[in-house]
């Protein structure tokens, strides 16, 4: 780049802090970075507005894939990215959105809390209603236009407060959000693992390879559940653990005592699914024949004969091929009830719900020290409630491991450690030799199913089994990507 061009545009380039007031005005944290409530310093411009400053020194993945979506996208239930700013004294890169004074996640907290201390509370009628249709309206023009959101959580669903928006409702937090308009590769491959813990389709913690718009359907169905029970309806008590394997037990055992096992004729690519077999080696379908959606819902005074029930377990179908979609789903009975779904989710009534309020870098740290307090007391519930020494620290766990000379001794996970060790050793040896000595290669081709070249007479490493192809989940080749107009 020439020089003085790079000198005349970094000095006609404006600074955020010089344009905008937001020191102490902290309002947002989380491993995206900081949010920030923000007006200007000049100008008659009293609107307030959200600076979302990205974690870390430059352009990460999520960064870019939030920028260059955002910039495309325009529609009224959908967070409107206005500019971004880049400082090159520091590296950091701020996004300019317009200000949402809630979001679902202190709504839900601030009815929880009413409901716990049985205080009298009354839910504008009609909001629950409103909020769905909100969402399912944002969500309808994404997928139309190939996006999947991918995080939706009540936290990722702003509502706007007073001002010309109030009620308005938002979906932020296009970090994870991906065009699917390509289906040739599986998604998966690239994001082993999305959507928040509790709002994970089945699918997924299956190991799904292709999956579609309808992991944002599932996730709005937990959403709408926890709308109606200020409970979140999947609630794991294990903490989520960031891995690339999707498969998790606890999360799928709390779905199965909400809404009962699967049974083959409602899911009939369950059998396909890449984690089928560990699914029917730890599960037994026995365990689950008196759970079900409609007596968890009746527990929360909901009918299995009413019309929000019945838009609920279109959302929550296991089998994403049957699941219902956005198009769908807003033309349903329940949104033609009384009261019918308003652009202002409050009403006519005063907002009841208080406003963010300003963190600090101690609020910071605190929520830290909590996060880490609250996973050492989850370590210490799993290992039967001993602390081991001054320390704090959880003692090494104990297991039995069989093959000791028939004696079971109890070792720790060090002594387990070293014993995977010596046996991922033992194996890379066994690989050597056979792949020397083809002639002795029948066991370990009936157990690796291992392939002979029948040219060389040497033996090919085991290759991983087929991707999960089925073209049910797969979705088909769009047009060209085009975002399309305000779809209302």
């Amino acid at each position: 780049m020439d020089f003085e061009f790079k000198k005349r545009t970094e000095h006609n380039r404006e600074k955020v802090e010089n344009v905008f007031e937001f020191e102490g005005c902290k309002v947002g944290r989380g491993t995206y970075g900081h949010v920030y409530k923000a007006k200007r310093k000049e100008g008659n411009d009293k609107r307030e507005y959200a600076l979302k400053q990205i974690e870390g020194a430059g352009l990460s993945m999520s960064a870019c894939r939030e920028i260059a979506l955002l910039r495309e996208l325009k529609h009224p239930n959908v967070i409107n990215l206005q500019r971004v700013f880049l400082s090159h004294v520091d590296r950091k890169v701020w996004l300019l959105m317009e200000y949402s004074e809630h979001d679902l996640w202190h709504i839900i907290k601030y009815h929880r809390a009413a409901k716990a201390n049985k205080k009298q509370f009354n839910v504008v009628k009609g909001m629950v209603k409103s909020l769905l249709y909100q969402i399912l309206d944002g969500i309808h023009y994404l997928h139309a236009n190939w996006v999947l959101h991918r995080d939706l959580k009540p936290a990722n669903i702003l509502v706007m407060g007073e001002g010309p928006e109030r009620g308005r409702v938002k979906i932020a937090d296009m970090g994870f959000a991906r065009l699917f308009n390509s289906p040739l590769k599986p998604l998966a491959d690239l994001d082993p693992v999305v959507v928040t813990f509790w709002y994970r389709a089945p699918e997924l913690l299956l190991g799904a390879r292709h999956y579609t718009k309808a992991i944002d359907i599932c996730a709005i169905g937990c959403i709408f559940a926890e709308l109606l029970t200020s409970e979140p309806i999947f609630h794991c008590r294990q903490e989520d653990i960031k891995t690339s394997n999707p498969y998790h037990h606890e999360q799928l055992d709390r779905i199965f005592n909400v809404m009962g096992f699967p049974q083959d004729k409602d899911w009939e690519d369950l059998r396909r699914m890449p984690e089928h077999p560990t699914l029917v080696k730890d599960f037994k379908r026995t365990n689950y024949q008196s759970c079900s959606l409609a007596k968890y819902m009746d527990r929360h005074r909901i009918k299995a004969d009413s019309k929000p029930f019945q838009l609920l377990a279109k959302l929550l179908i296991m089998d994403p091929v049957k699941r219902i979609t956005s198009e769908s789903a807003m033309n349903d009975d329940y949104f033609k009830e009384d009261p019918p779904p308003s652009s202002d989710v409050f009403g006519s009534y005063p907002i009841p719900y208080p406003k963010r309020e300003f963190l600090s870098d101690d609020d910071d740290n605190d929520k830290q020290e909590n996060k880490q307090r609250e996973r050492n007391n989850q370590r210490e519930r799993n290992n039967g409630g001993e602390m081991g020494g001054e320390s704090g620290q959880p003692p090494a766990k104990r297991v039995r491991m069989g093959g000791n000379n028939g004696n079971n001794v109890p070792v720790t996970y060090h002594h387990q450690a070293q014993h995977h060790q010596q046996q991922h050793q033992q194996q890379q040896h066994h690989q050597m030799v056979y792949s020397s000595q083809p002639n002795n290669t029948n066991n370990y081709t009936q157990r690796y199913n291992w392939e002979r070249n029948p040219n060389s007479g040497s033996v090919r490493a085991p290759q991983p089994q087929a991707a999960y192809l089925q073209p049910r989940y797969s979705a088909r080749l769009p047009p060209p990507y085009r975002p399309t107009a305000n779809q209302n």
